[in-house]
């Protein structure tokens, strides 16, 4: 089932403009009916009143539901819609359950709402409403067939919710939802279910004014979809106000079609709104920009009680502004919503025979994200700049807000990123003292608050799947998942990659797999490769929303091994622009450069230089703080000498160059003072403290043999001034006032003077008991090992037996 109407409907679409029906609320109020009328002898003992609970006509009135669908048929319609705009328990529950904000016993919040969505005649009652409408019109989409000789079919309306899942609606509490994602998904779930039982051929999701309560619809048809095995055809409609924006949630026409270009609609469309002349410029944006075909049933004007319908546009005008519409090659469905009766769908009908479809322009395919705006990401751009403060991980300042749940002042960074020139802002909630899925939640709810916040589209960024999913039913836009991999294997893999595809993401892929992080041209390529095949021809990713993280490692690190990163990342960039078909490459662009950290001066040149290069090479995007890059052309010619000897690993000494020169941005000299031996006219203890700060090891056996002669023992020269002349230098380093080749350098230093040491401390281990056994690892995720190695030679020196397990080590193993 599905695939044969979508073939059915897109024969008929191209040949032909297709009719939809007219608004079933108005032509119910040509009957006449009351408040007893409407509840029927089985509802007569409900408190509330249910007159304008028009769904429940279907059980009370089915006669009357029937014969409108048969009078919107006979008038020209080729769809009508059921009669389940309202049809969820969410909604339902308006007309059946007391307000306990009306008693003063409670108040509406999720806490109501799950008992809401749990409450058995309130489910019973939901799905006899969606199964017995789509019933009465499938009955009269086949009996009107049958009669006039063309086929007629039903789509399932899904309408909007009374609660938001985008805006709060307390103004003092701005991150305050009444439901959440996972609830408007079961009631959703559980209406569309029987509207199909029921035999609707297409579903309707309509008036579409909150995307985020959208996304819960699309992401509840994904799972009807696959669980019942079905592929029905799906047409999204939204409700725009004068600035071409849905009401409530602010999602512009772009972002519309971004946002639900995943679901592959049979139509995007408008309705409902302000009328047919107030959309038409809405309607034409969206004609030009999708590939879907495209739907329009406007409200017939204005509200005036004084109308026959209620509305001011009588059936001539609708007629009117539809062959406008028509003849503008704007659309290839047609109908009406508030105040459209029959008589405005049978002159809307007659009016469009005159005119050809609409025809499917061609898109040019690229990766499309959205906030409340749209970011297409087409050739004409250079580089999409993400922004990088908001991250607890890179940013101190971020992280202290959050802890201290002053997200005010952490908004504001958002804000800044965006005034920077950030097209995206990355978020990421990964510190062990938070709470990340509850704070990933709740500030992005925040940011959905803040127009000049919310119109960029967000990047999800963290290790922790539970936190990636909770961003994703966070957001109404397009988003940016960061990251996936193949480090736990494919079936992993796959199923996250599915996921991010029902909430309709781009993704990032790091270039990671069973074996590790790829730090080599070779790894990278081949990780990259295989990754892509698998979401490709195996998950259905589109290609566009693919981004390739081929690992930016830090350079200038005192380590040999790290200096041909930047080179590998950027050959492994062009590769991979000329191999793998519309994937992206991203990075996080300050990793290049946190050796220098604390150095401003030389990071901006750094990532700089680097970007530029890289994006030569065909990076698309980076994460990198908006407002830490210098113009490349302004660098000072020797420090982008000096800069670019290391990124391209010209020299063996280009880091020490590089690091020497940095010292004169720090307002000290830059001359090497090594030479100066005036220091070794201090104390041991200071001479020791001074060759761990300077990495000078020139003298550091012969000082350490003085300092075991005066102090009697050698764990004592470690525990004393060896490990003060470290402590000052890990102090610098946190303050950004040493760097990580000048790290590296201290703890060689320290290694060379321990490794003097430990035959005198051998001699004594014979005479003493061992202090105990130290498994060290970094566990499965963490490659950084500088920290581990140091800790662990301090442990060595203390008499304890070191069991090193190296990097990237599972669980299982440890224990």
């Amino acid at each position: 089932m599905g695939d044969d109407i979508h073939a059915e409907l897109k024969k008929l679409l191209n040949e032909r403009i297709v009719v939809l029906d007219g608004a079933m609320g108005t032509t119910i109020r040509e009957y006449g009916l009351d408040e007893s009328a409407a509840r029927g002898e089985r509802f007569e003992a409900i408190k509330k009143d249910i007159l304008n609970n028009g769904d429940i006509l279907s059980i009370t009135q089915s006669d009357v539901i029937g014969d409108i669908h048969r009078k919107f048929f006979e008038a020209g319609s080729d769809i009508a819609s059921t009669n389940t705009f309202s049809a969820t328990t969410l909604a339902q529950s308006e007309f059946f359950v007391d307000d306990p904000r009306e008693t003063g016993k409670g108040v509406k919040d999720q806490e109501f709402f799950q008992k809401i969505i749990e409450d058995n005649f309130l489910r019973d009652l939901t799905w006899e409403i969606n199964y017995k409408s789509a019933q009465l019109c499938r009955k009269w989409a086949d009996r009107v067939s049958n009669d006039c000789g063309k086929k007629k079919y039903v789509a399932g309306s899904i309408g909007p919710l009374t609660v938001s899942l985008s805006q709060s609606p307390d103004a003092e509490d701005a991150a305050f939802r009444m439901v959440n994602f996972n609830q408007v998904v079961e009631a959703y779930i559980h209406q569309i279910e029987a509207l199909i039982e029921g035999g609707s051929d297409l579903l309707l999701v309509e008036t579409i004014f909150d995307g985020l309560n959208a996304k819960a619809a699309s992401v509840a048809i994904k799972e009807v979809r696959e669980k019942l095995k079905i592929n029905i055809p799906i047409i999204y409609s939204a409700a725009v106000g004068m600035g071409g924006e849905t009401m409530i949630s602010a999602m512009k026409i772009e972002s519309f079609i971004n946002s639900f270009e995943h679901m592959n609609p049979l139509a995007l469309g408008l309705n409902c709104s302000l009328g047919p002349d107030p959309m038409r410029a809405f309607l034409s944006e969206l004609s030009k920009k999708t590939d879907a075909y495209v739907s329009v049933y406007p409200n017939a004007g204005l509200p005036n009680p004084l109308a026959p319908s209620g509305f001011d546009l009588l059936p001539n005008d609708m007629a009117k502004f539809a062959g406008e519409f028509a003849a503008e090659g704007l659309i290839n469905f047609v109908g009406g919503c508030c105040g459209n009766t029959p008589d405005h769908i049978s002159a809307i009908a007659e009016e469009v025979k005159k005119h050809e479809p609409r025809q499917l322009p061609k898109i040019d395919p690229c990766m499309r994200l959205s906030g409340s705006e749209a970011y297409n990401h087409t050739k004409e751009k250079n580089f999409l700049m993400v922004g990088e403060r908001t991250n607890v991980a890179g940013s101190p300042r971020f992280s202290k807000l959050i802890k201290s749940n002053n997200l005010d002042d952490a908004t504001r960074i958002a804000r800044q990123q965006v005034e920077n020139g950030a097209n995206v802002i990355d978020v990421c909630m990964d510190e062990g003292l938070i709470d990340g899925v509850e704070m990933m939640g709740k500030f992005l709810r925040l940011l959905a608050s803040e127009p000049e916040i919310s119109k960029v589209p967000i990047m999800i960024d963290s290790s922790k799947w539970e936190v990636i999913e909770e961003g994703l039913k966070s957001i109404q836009g397009k988003a940016i998942v960061n990251s996936i991999s193949l480090k736990e294997g494919e079936a992993v893999f796959k199923k996250h990659a599915e996921t991010i595809m029902k909430y309709g993401a781009a993704v990032v892929v790091m270039a990671f797999d069973e074996k590790g992080q790829a730090a080599s041209y070779e790894d990278k390529i081949r990780i990259c490769e295989r990754a892509y095949k698998i979401l490709v021809n195996e998950v259905g990713f589109n290609p566009q929303d693919i981004i390739f993280d081929p690992n930016i490692l830090t350079i200038a690190t005192g380590m040999e091994e790290h200096n041909n990163y930047a080179v590998d990342f950027i050959k492994a960039t062009k590769w991979i622009k000329e191999n793998l078909p519309g994937a992206k490459v991203s990075g996080g662009v300050s990793n290049i450069s946190f050796s220098f950290r604390g150095n401003n001066v030389v990071r901006e040149a750094m990532h700089s230089s680097f970007l530029y290069h890289a994006i030569s090479a065909g990076m698309d995007m980076g994460i990198v703080n908006a407002g830490m890059l210098e113009v490349y052309e302004n660098i000072p010619q020797e420090l982008l000498i000096k800069v670019e000897n290391v990124i391209f690993n010209q020299s063996p000494d280009a880091t020490e160059q590089l690091v020497e020169y940095a010292e004169k941005f720090k307002g000290t000299s830059s001359k090497k003072t090594e030479n100066n031996l005036q220091w070794r006219e201090n104390s041991v203890e200071e001479r020791l403290k001074y060759s761990l700060l300077k990495g000078v090891t020139d003298y550091i056996e012969k000082d350490t043999e003085e300092a075991r002669v005066q102090y009697g023992k050698p764990i004592q020269v470690i525990e004393g001034p060896l490990m003060d002349g470290m402590q000052i230098v890990g102090d610098l380093f946190g303050e950004g006032k040493m760097f990580l080749p000048q790290v590296v350098k201290s703890a060689r230093v320290m290694k060379k003077s321990v490794a003097y040491l430990e035959p005198f401390m051998d001699q004594e281990k014979k005479h003493s008991d061992c202090a105990g056994k130290i498994v060290m690892a970094t566990v499965k995720g963490d490659v950084h090992d500088i920290g581990k190695n140091i800790v662990g030679v301090v442990l060595a020196c203390n008499n304890y037996e070191v069991i090193d397990l190296g990097v990237m080590v599972q669980c299982e193993k440890i224990l």
